[in-house]
C-alpha cells in the first residue's frame, strides 16, 4: 500500500511532513464527500447562534417528553452565562460538569463556552477517588451537578479545595408536569445538610437562570488557541490525563462528520444521543453534529435497549450514534418487531469492532445504513469511517475523513515507516487533533510528534486505503519471541456459533513470559465446553496464538464507548492468582 511508500525523514530523526504524505484513500470517497473543507474559525457557541437565527422555533432538545426550541435554548444559555459571570467565572476558568445526558448538560456546556471558560466533562459514574482526582487536577472552581451527586462532592471536599461554587439541578427540572412533581417527590434533597464550602450553600441552576438577564458579557475567543473542553482519557500511554480540545478542534470534527453523511437536511434532522455527552463521541456526534445541522437532539440518560426502542418509536430520530454493544442488544431484542424503526436513516458505530452478523441484522431491522468508524479522544472523537453512500467494508473502520492524514509507523521506532504489509502504529494529523494533555508536557511531547498524533493503536491498511485496527501497543501479548494481537484471536472466537462476545488478554507464564487467555460470553441457552471452543479456534490460528485457558463470563467489562477493558481482565486474573 502506498501509505508506506512515501519519502521518510527517518534519517533526520523526524517523522515525515503531513503535507507530503500521499492520501490514496481519497479515491475511495463517495462523490458527495469533499477531500478538504474551509472550516470556519468560530467559537462553538456560533453554531447555536446560527441555528437560533435560522430555525428559532425548531425543537433543539428533547428529553423524556419535554422539549425546548432553539430560541428558548439560546435564552437559557445566555441567562446561565450571565449567572456564571456574576459568580466570577471568566475566560480560561475550569467548570466541572457532572451530569448525565439531559437539557441542563447542554445549557451548562454552552454557557461556559459563551464566557470562554473551559468545560471539564466528568463521567457521572466515577467513584469518589476518580472524581477527586479530576476535579483537583483541573482546579475546578465551579461544579454543575445533579442534586443527587451533591453529597458525593461533600465527601471529597477536603481533596478538592479549588471548588468554591456548586450549582445543582435535578432531572425533574427538565420534565413536564406532572412528571416533574413525581420525580421531585421521589428525590427530595436538602443542601443545608451537605455543604461543600463553609457558608456557601449550593445554587439552584433553574433559579440562577430565572433571575439572570440574557446578556452575558462579551468575550473574545480565539478558536484555535482557546481550549473548549477537558476530556479525561486513559491517554495513549494508559495514564488518566485530560485531553485539551480547542473550539477549532470540536468545530472541525463536527463539520467532518457532517460532510461525511449524505442527504443531511439542515433544520430537519433528529439525532438520538444515548452516548454520554461527557464522552468525546457523544460531544461530537451528538451535541456538535446536532447544533451544526440545527437538528433536534433527543437525549437519553438511560441507554438500555427497551428505552432506546421506545424512544425511536415515539420520537422518530433519523441519525443514531451508537456502539457495538447497543447494536448487539437491538439485534437480539425479542420485541423489536413491535417497534417502528423506519425513521432511522444513518447509524454510526464507534468504540469497538462491529460484528458482520450484528450489522446485517440491524440494517435489516431498521432499513438504515449502519457504518463502522474509528476515533479517539485525542482527535476530537472521529477520524475514520466507512462511506455511508459508497463502499463499506465490514472488517474495516473505513477511510480517513476529509483533511485527515494517516501513516503507519514502526512499532518500536515511529521515525521509521511500518514494514510493507505489516501492522504499524497509526499516526494521525488533522484539524481535529488535540492541543495536548492538560498539565502534562512530557506526555504531550511523547504523543504529539512532528505534527502527528501517535495513537498507540496498531492498524493495517489495504490497497484501497481502508484501515483496520488490530490492537493497542500496550495490549500486544508477547508469547516467547512473538506477539499476539488480541483482536485477531477475538475475531476467530466470535465465529463460533455459541459465542456472543469474547475478549483476550495476556497473563503471566513461567515458560514463555505470557500466554493467551480468553474470556467468553455465550449466547443465551448455548451449551459449549472450553475444549470445543479451543478445537474450533485451533483450526484457524497458529499454535502460539491459541488461548491456554477459557473463562466463561456473564458480562465483559467495557467503558462508556463500548471498548472491552482488557487490562481490567488481566488485573483480575493477576489478583486471583496472587
Amino acid at each position: 500500500m502506498v501509505v508506506h511508500d512515501h519519502v521518510d525523514d527517518a534519517g533526520s530523526g523526524r517523522l515525515p511532513d503531513p503535507a507530503q504524505v500521499p492520501c490514496p484513500w481519497r479515491d475511495s470517497y463517495p462523490p458527495e464527500a469533499p477531500t478538504t473543507y474551509p472550516y470556519p474559525p468560530v467559537p462553538l457557541t456560533r453554531l447555536l447562534d446560527d441555528a437560533a437565527i435560522d430555525f428559532p422555533h425548531n425543537e433543539a432538545v428533547r428529553f423524556r417528553g419535554a422539549s425546548v426550541t432553539y430560541r428558548q435554548l439560546l435564552d437559557r444559555v445566555d441567562r446561565f452565562a450571565s449567572a456564571l459571570a456574576s459568580l466570577g467565572v471568566g475566560q480560561g476558568e475550569r467548570i466541572g460538569v457532572l451530569l448525565p445526558n439531559c437539557p441542563q448538560h447542554v445549557v451548562a456546556v454552552l454557557a461556559a463556552w459563551r464566557l470562554g471558560a473551559i468545560v471539564v466533562e466528568i463521567n457521572s459514574g466515577h467513584d469518589e477517588e476518580q472524581l477527586a482526582h479530576q476535579l483537583s487536577d483541573a482546579s475546578c472552581r465551579v461544579v454543575v451537578c445533579l442534586d443527587s451527586a451533591y453529597p458525593r462532592l461533600a465527601q471529597i471536599a477536603d481533596r478538592t479545595p479549588s471548588i468554591t461554587e456548586v450549582i445543582v439541578t435535578g432531572l425533574h427540572n427538565a420534565l413536564p408536569f406532572p412528571k416533574n412533581r413525581l420525580v421531585a417527590l421521589r428525590g427530595r434533597w436538602d443542601a443545608t445538610s451537605h455543604k461543600i464550602v463553609a457558608d456557601a450553600p449550593a445554587w439552584r441552576l433553574d433559579d440562577l437562570i430565572k433571575r439572570s438577564p440574557p446578556a452575558p458579557p462579551p468575550v473574545e475567543i480565539d478558536p484555535v488557541e482557546n481550549v473548549a473542553v477537558l476530556l479525561y482519557t486513559g491517554g495513549t500511554s494508559g495514564s488518566r490525563t485530560a485531553t485539551m480540545l480547542t473550539h477549532a478542534n470540536v468545530v472541525a470534527n463536527a463539520f467532518q462528520v457532517r460532510l461525511w453523511l449524505p442527504d443531511i437536511h439542515t433544520g430537519a434532522e433528529n439525532v438520538l444521543c444515548g452516548v454520554p455527552l461527557f464522552h468525546a463521541y457523544g460531544m461530537i456526534t451528538g451535541l456538535g453534529l446536532g447544533l451544526l445541522s440545527a437538528a433536534t437532539l433527543t437525549l437519553q440518560s438511560d441507554v438500555d435497549v427497551a428505552t432506546t426502542l421506545a424512544t425511536i418509536n415515539k420520537h422518530r430520530p433519523t441519525i443514531l450514534p451508537g456502539t457495538p454493544a447497543l447494536y448487539l442488544a437491538l439485534s437480539e431484542a425479542e420485541d423489536v418487531d413491535a417497534h417502528d424503526l423506519s425513521s432511522l436513516r444513518v447509524l454510526l458505530s464507534w468504540g469497538a469492532p462491529l460484528g458482520v452478523e450484528v450489522a446485517t441484522a440491524v440494517e435489516r431491522l431498521t432499513g438504515a445504513r449502519l457504518r463502522q468508524g474509528y476515533g479517539l479522544t485525542e482527535a476530537g472523537a472521529v477520524t475514520h469511517a466507512n462511506p455511508v453512500s459508497g463502499k463499506a467494508k465490514a472488517d474495516s473502520v473505513g477511510v480517513p475523513l476529509p483533511d485527515t492524514v494517516c501513516t503507519l509507523r514502526d512499532v518500536d521506532d515511529p521515525r521509521r515507516p511500518a514494514p510493507q504489509g505489516e501492522p504499524g502504529e497509526l499516526a494521525i494529523a488533522g484539524p481535529q487533533v488535540m492541543a495536548g494533555y492538560w498539565n502534562r508536557p512530557e506526555e504531550t511531547a511523547a504523543t504529539l510528534v512532528d505534527g502527528w498524533l501517535l495513537t498507540g493503536d496498531l492498524a493495517t491498511v489495504d490497497d484501497e486505503g481502508y484501515f483496520s485496527i488490530v490492537g493497542r501497543k500496550q495490549e500486544l501479548i508477547p508469547v516467547g519471541d512473538r506477539s499476539v494481537y488480541p483482536s485477531e484471536v477475538e475475531a476467530v472466537l466470535c465465529q463460533h456459533p455459541a459465542v456472543r462476545q469474547a475478549a483476550v488478554a495476556g497473563v503471566p507464564d513461567e515458560c514463555r513470559g505470557h500466554k493467551v487467555k480468553a474470556y467468553v460470553m455465550c449466547h443465551q441457552g448455548a451449551e459449549v465446553t472450553d475444549d470445543e471452543i479451543l478445537a474450533f479456534v485451533a483450526q484457524q490460528l497458529a499454535p502460539y496464538k491459541l488461548p491456554r485457558h477459557i473463562e466463561f463470563r456473564a458480562e465483559l467489562p467495557r467503558d462508556v464507548a463500548g471498548r472491552t477493558l482488557r487490562r481490567q481482565l488481566s488485573a483480575e486474573t493477576d489478583r486471583a492468582a496472587a
